[in-house]
């Protein structure tokens, strides 16, 4: 837990006996900082304070909330170069990433203000009744989105600010009027202390209930397993490894009573390159994938790591073209020892398969904690028989498939598990002329993209960050933008309740001034 006075229902005084720093893993050393794991009583603590502060933010007006979110910006602004200084000694990446995380942060937080000071999110949906109808008469019926409760929100090891303490998950619930329980990542609790410290400074200058926010330290599975277990948690988040997103999942389940759980997991984001875009332009494509295979050492979710194509001289040539292109790419710092490790055995175990060749191996000596990437090549029959190739390998590791033709191709996007991209890379007016593969990859990924790569996140209202499970567990809905509030509500109808007693967003008047669906018709008007 952080450590200090006890306030907001954050900053709890640590009372537990199991330590730990984090690492650095450009210097190879730990870092100074002490971190205290939470005792079971200071998870139900900070859970029962949740529960209470619900009771508040389940009424609060989207202006108070939107006040709330942009104070908690500026606070992460305020923090400085202090913020920066704590990712960069805890992640491995450079400076530069951590602005741009930072500022895709706080992006988030004031893109939700803007959403909840409108107000018409909350989709509000009015039948007015017909008491004369025959033959039976039509009640008045009103609809609404409403917060579901304390959320547990995990964070994510590759993305300490965007995806972690103040990231979009926790920004969403919020905005909601969801009480939040972070469940802090081990590899990075000291930049998760920092933007807490900034959340409780923001709750307080806006007069937010006690246990509106808490922040759960912990570098094992017991504390996660409280956190989701407790009875007054109603909905989980999380992005991470498929193992651990259906683990929490699995735990949900078996709750007297059950709680969604919106995980994020592995996708090896399939990339389909036509014949006549590789014929043509096999050089450029083979520098961007290559590029794009690299970036961030490919810890990320949207890495490429599966391309298709149909055997031939221009599928040839690419190859060619990428393994020299490849090998020339300076190998970068991966986040942490044990992503290191994972990443060894699992490009190990994917290399070890017969019948695949390897086109592109960096093997000269690296840096400690520095990943050692690789492409390699397999044809498309070997893919299809073989599931161990199908695995998302987290790092800068990707296979090329070479399919005998189109058909093969189709087959194999039909077997993939689900992705949270798809990729065509098509020359001009190409792809109208392979729907049913269009069609096979858009059956497989919750965003399929044409000609350009996976790697990149846009926060817009149109970003669908999800897909069929694995990729997801919930593939109706988006963790990044602004429809991942979606997640953190449950519609309610009212049914034939006096005007006065009704929520702002269903009152005749319409005081809050929001779009409604008001008998069939998009409105302003008051009734």
């Amino acid at each position: 837990m952080i450590t200090g006075k006890n306030y907001i229902g954050s900053q709890l005084s640590a009372k537990g006996e199991n330590v730990y720093k984090t690492f650095n893993p450009q210097s190879n050393t730990e870092n100074e900082h002490v971190f205290y794991a939470a005792t079971s009583e200071e998870i139900d603590e900070a859970v029962t304070l949740a529960s209470e502060a619900f009771e508040v933010t389940r009424s609060l007006s989207g202006l108070k909330k939107a006040a709330f979110l942009n104070a908690i910006a500026d606070e992460i602004l305020a923090l400085g170069d202090e913020l920066l200084d704590m990712y960069c000694a805890e992640t491995g990446l450079p400076a530069g990433r951590a602005q741009g995380e930072r500022g895709r942060t706080m992006f988030q937080l004031r893109t939700f203000a803007d959403l909840i000071t409108e107000g018409s999110w909350v989709d509000a949906s009015i039948d007015t009744a017909i008491p004369d109808r025959e033959p039976l008469p039509k009640s008045d019926l009103r609809k609404m989105y409403v917060p579901l409760g304390p959320i547990a929100v995990f964070g994510a090891s590759n993305f300490a600010l965007a995806f972690s303490t103040a990231g979009g998950d926790t920004a969403a619930a919020f905005a909601a009027g969801c009480p939040v329980i972070v469940k802090s990542h081990p590899m990075h609790a000291g930049t998760g202390e920092l933007v807490s410290s900034a959340i409780i400074k923001a709750a307080e200058k806006t007069g937010m209930p006690n246990g509106i926010f808490s922040n759960i330290n912990s570098n094992g599975i017991e504390e996660g397993s409280l956190l989701v277990s407790h009875p007054k948690v109603k909905a989980v988040g999380f992005t991470g490894s498929i193992r651990g997103g259906r683990a929490l999942y699995d735990l949900a389940t078996k709750r007297d009573e059950l709680i969604p759980v919106f995980a994020e997991m592995g996708s090896i984001n399939p990339v389909v390159a036509l014949p006549k875009a590789l014929e043509n332009k096999a050089e450029s494509w083979a520098k961007t994938y290559a590029s794009s295979i690299a970036m961030g050492t490919g810890q990320f979710c949207t890495n490429p790591g599966l391309l298709l194509g149909v055997k031939g001289e221009s599928l040839d040539n690419f190859i060619s073209i990428l393994s020299k292109e490849f090998v020339n790419i300076d190998p970068t710092c991966m986040l942490h020892p044990n992503i290191l490790e994972a990443y060894n055995n699992n490009k190990s175990k994917a290399l070890e398969q017969p019948e695949l060749d390897i086109v592109a191996d960096y093997t000269a000596e690296v840096k400690p904690n520095y990943a050692k990437h690789a492409v390699a090549t397999v044809q498309g029959k070997t893919f299809i028989a073989n599931p161990t190739l199908h695995q998302e390998v987290f790092g800068p590791y990707s296979i090329i498939v070479q399919c005998e033709d189109m058909a093969e191709l189709e087959t194999i996007l039909s077997k993939l598990e689900g992705q949270l991209t798809g990729t065509l890379i098509a020359d001009d007016n190409e792809a109208t002329d392979y729907p049913k593969v269009i069609a096979a990859l858009q059956n497989r990924v919750g965003r399929i993209i044409l000609n350009g790569m996976p790697t990149g996140v846009e926060v817009c209202p149109s970003m669908v960050h999800g897909g069929p499970y694995p990729s997801s567990t919930d593939s109706r809905f988006t963790s990044v933008g602004v429809d991942s509030i979606k997640r953190w509500v449950r519609p309610v109808s009212f049914q034939d309740w006096p005007n006065d007693l009704l929520p702002d967003a269903l009152k005749n008047e319409n005081p809050l001034n929001i779009l409604r669906l008001v008998n069939s018709e998009k409105t302003k008007d008051v009734i």
